[in-house]
């Protein structure tokens, strides 16, 4: 009856678990992180050329567009480096935002069976996002030196604002992970944010065009202050004003709510999920 007792508890998640116990579960975090990588790219064609394929395409379209049709002022930066700056850090929070968003759902039986603290599941999908971020940085870093465009001193403040990048999506992501247990038809509203999200955020344009009586609602987008971190940080452009603090503040909020949020939901996750 003890032992019977004993199993039970292993499948209810504790309320009262810390960054301690997370790090106890760094192997199945580390498991979990390199099963999408393989998942993601087995049996492609392509293989991992896709990570190449898909911003080169993006920024096809945004340079016909904005940076030919439209002729949009970047500050004397080449187009497709001022755009693929922006969007380096936009592919990272889409990627992270779509797969931590139904992550819970996808590994329901996993939930339902064992206890581990189901917070290593969204955060795992953070790893798996590097591959596709350093892609875009090493393609951004070619355009640069095929333009001419030097890094600056700004670019010590370059790890800042990836790590921001990491906060907001994983915060976004923890968020949507956890409302989708409760409210299914989120799987249907992520993809649909983010596609909305990259024309809401500064990717293919500078802030400067929002106007002003709109510039506080904007930032109010937690990834106009990252993107613009990103262009500080890499190519020496300064940020349009001072908002850009809110846009951080917000993003940073998000990310310790979300975990708030998701331990609530934890302790009746593997019942409802």
């Amino acid at each position: 009856m003890g032992k019977e007792r004993t199993i039970i508890d292993a499948k209810k998640p504790s309320s009262t678990y810390n960054l301690k116990e997370i790090i106890r579960y760094k192997d199945l975090f580390l498991v979990l992180a390199w099963r999408d990588l393989r998942v993601r790219y087995a049996q492609t064609f392509l293989g991992l050329f896709w990570a190449v394929l898909q911003p080169l395409l993006t920024l096809l379209i945004f340079t016909l567009i904005f940076g030919q049709a439209l002729n949009v002022d970047t500050n004397g930066m080449p187009y497709p480096v001022f755009a693929l700056s922006g969007m380096a850090a936009w592919a990272y929070f889409a990627f992270v935002l779509n797969q931590s968003g139904t992550s819970i759902i996808g590994s329901q039986e996993m939930v339902k069976k064992i206890y581990f603290p189901r917070l290593v599941i969204p955060l795992s999908k953070a790893v798996a996002g590097f591959v596709d971020f350093f892609v875009s940085i090493s393609f951004l870093i070619i355009l640069m030196v095929f333009f001419g465009v030097p890094l600056t001193k700004s670019f010590l403040l370059f790890p800042l604002y990836f790590l921001m990048n990491i906060l907001t999506a994983l915060g976004v992501g923890i968020w949507t992970s956890a409302l989708t247990i409760r409210f299914r038809d989120m799987t249907h509203v992520i993809p649909f944010v983010v596609q909305l999200g990259l024309y809401a955020s500064p990717i293919a344009y500078p802030t400067s065009l929002i106007p002003e009586k709109y510039q506080l609602l904007y930032y109010l987008n937690p990834m106009v202050g990252v993107v613009e971190g990103f262009r500080y940080s890499l190519l020496g452009i300064l940020p349009s004003n001072d908002l850009g603090f809110l846009s951080l503040a917000i993003g940073a909020l998000l990310f310790f709510t979300s975990i708030m949020y998701f331990r609530r939901v934890e302790r009746v996750m593997a019942d409802i999920v």
